[in-house]
């Protein structure tokens, strides 16, 4: 998610994210950002550029003047939408809301929580209509100015009881808009503290609500989520064995004697395997990389009866007598995932050096010593941001043993067609629609390999697009006869002119390359494009750090370079032999 892990990004302070500011950031991807708040954003615009470096992002802000949301989001020809964000940020501060509260009459504090989402949901609405960005609104902190004391929860005029509201009520807004997005500053304060997020002499001299000690936690949460909207994220959990999974060494100390289960130490492991779990059903890949005899350290998976992690719920199981950065890299090739999406988690200090210094896009958190603390030191970190859900992350690992089957099945055919004849592909074209499109948006969201042009759609945009008659949506799903592998490529096309259709989007989950899938995407857009009287496909290539694998791509399926762009006469293309059939 970002680089140099070795210095986790909490212990970065305001000075130094300060001096970050003059890195240069040119060779990163560029993105717009807009700061709009209701008190002073100086600190948190300074914390956000310099940790942009980190992130490996090149960060434009735009920030508003004080105090100034309403006239900027309410005003089409403002200054905001001159800036053309890509993300915006809100911020209404607790303490500016508490001096309006205390201003109001009793029935008017009994309605805040409803008056301010209400204007939550305008601002969003008209954003949303007006640009085609995401919205990251900041929670609000809890103050309790302790009028009734613990009895404030049963009262709807105490402050407290309409901050919990509107938090609340915040969730359920998010839930509802797709390109709204919270940043859960209230979840940082309760884990720091109130006298650590908020300097009286602070806000007073500067009308800044976060103090500095706070405001990079700020900036860090808030990074996440941006990062995670430009398909920054981790993927995959490499686990170490012996004193990381549980206690204790398995080739030494026997299965009979190792530390698991909900006595003592054991409790600590217990539970931590249990969040483990709880990421592999959420769709993070789970992969063990030990220095082991494999059938030794496979025995508790198999045969222990406290064990909450099974063999089924890893997507790779690697033990042998390897470096760990061999097997880590072995990993990597299978799983066909950067090693910026990738987490290391060994209790040995020289393995995670290891690691640190032969892989550095590797993120290896450094495990505390106390086995007790692993949990609550990893939940610190933040390390699984995501954006988005599909009832398929629950089967991502399934789908990955399912890839090892074909792999394996493929090595006893010497002819590749023979192989992809065998494997009875089929896939369903489908348009963009209320069932498929969660699954659709995480796709381009996470998609950074196999990519043509990365433009990152939010599901209220992809909305749009369907009832759009510019656009044309597509799909694709791939099955064979080792398993479903889901919904795992997107294309979409827009009328440039009467003649030519633009290839917009072009995307490919990389579980299903050198199956031909590239092919029979293509073939299906040259048959709409026909079908709709059009007599040119124009595809573009935009580089990142990271899709360069489909650099010349248009140029082996057949098109034509013009200046920036590809061209395909429809009428004259011809595919290669396909062994997927459409459903």
């Amino acid at each position: 998610m970002f680089s140099n892990f070795n210095k986790s990004i909490t212990m970065y302070s305001f000075s130094e994210l300060k001096k970050n500011i003059k890195l240069d950031t040119s060779a990163f991807n560029k993105i717009n950002v807009a700061i709009l708040g209701d008190s002073s954003t100086q600190f948190i615009t300074i914390a956000l550029k310099g940790l942009a470096y980190h992130y490996k992002l090149q960060m434009n802000i735009f920030e508003a003047d004080y105090n100034q949301i309403s006239q900027q989001v309410f005003n089409s020809s403002s200054e905001l939408y001159a800036f053309k964000p890509q993300i915006i940020i809100l911020f209404n501060a607790a303490e500016k809301l508490l001096y309006k509260f205390n201003k109001l009459d009793e029935s008017g504090k009994d309605n805040l929580a409803n008056i301010h989402l209400d204007h939550v949901a305008e601002l969003n609405d008209t954003l949303t209509a007006r640009s085609a960005c995401k919205i990251i609104y900041f929670n609000l902190c809890e103050i309790n100015n302790s009028l009734f004391g613990s009895y404030s929860n049963k009262v709807a005029s105490s402050f407290i009881y309409q901050v919990r509201k509107i938090n609340y009520g915040l969730m359920q807004l998010a839930e509802k808009n797709n390109n709204l997005f919270i940043c859960d500053i209230s979840s940082l304060q309760n884990q720091h503290g109130r006298n650590y997020s908020f300097s009286p002499s602070v806000y007073l001299n500067t009308d800044a609500v976060f103090s500095l000690d706070f405001v990079p936690l700020v900036a860090k949460a808030t990074m996440d989520i941006i990062a995670c909207l430009q398909g920054k994220l981790v993927k995959c959990v490499i686990l170490d064995l012996d004193n990381t999974l549980w206690g204790g060494v398995i080739g030494d100390d026997g299965m009979e004697n190792i530390q698991i289960g909900n006595l003592g130490l054991g409790k600590a492991f217990t539970e931590f395997q249990y969040w483990l779990k709880a990421l592999k059903q959420r769709g993070i890949l789970l992969a063990v990389c030990s220095k082991n005899t494999e059938s030794v350290a496979k025995q508790p998976f198999l045969e222990h009866p406290d064990m909450v992690l099974k063999l089924d719920d890893l997507a790779i199981f690697v033990a042998n007598w390897e470096t760990k950065v061999d097997n880590i890299k072995f990993i990597q090739s299978i799983l066909n995932i950067g090693f910026d999406s990738m987490v290391f988690l060994d209790d040995n200090p020289f393995e995670r050096n290891m690691v640190k210094q032969y892989i550095p896009d590797v993120i290896v958190p450094e495990l505390p010593e106390d086995p007790a603390a692993y949990l609550e030191y990893l939940c610190s970190l933040n390390l699984f941001e995501t954006v988005s859900i599909s009832k398929e992350d629950s089967c991502r690992t399934d789908k990955y043993r399912e890839e090892a089957g074909r792999m394996g099945a493929q090595k006893s055919f010497a002819d590749e067609s023979e192989f992809l004849a065998s494997l009875e592909m089929r896939s369903d074209v489908q348009l963009f629609n209320k069932f498929n499109l969660p699954r659709v948006a995480q796709l381009i969201q996470r998609s950074n390999q196999f990519n043509l042009r990365t433009i990152r759609y939010s599901e209220a945009e992809l909305e749009k697009m369907i009832s759009d008659d510019q656009y044309f949506t597509f799909a694709f799903t791939l099955e064979d006869k080792y398993g479903d592998s889901g919904l795992i490529a997107v294309a979409l096309l827009k009328k440039e002119d009467d003649e030519t259709l633009f290839i917009d989007t072009w995307l490919m989950s990389c579980r299903v390359l050198k199956r031909g899938m590239e092919y029979f995407v293509l073939r299906t857009l040259v048959e709409k494009a026909k079908a709709e009287g059009f007599k040119m496909l124009k595809g573009q290539y935009l580089p990142t750090a990271k899709n360069a694998m489909v650099k010349d791509h248009y140029q082996s399926m057949g098109f034509q370079e013009q200046d920036e762009y590809w061209l395909l006469a429809v009428n004259g293309f011809n595919t290669p032999e396909i062994f997927i059939t459409h459903e």
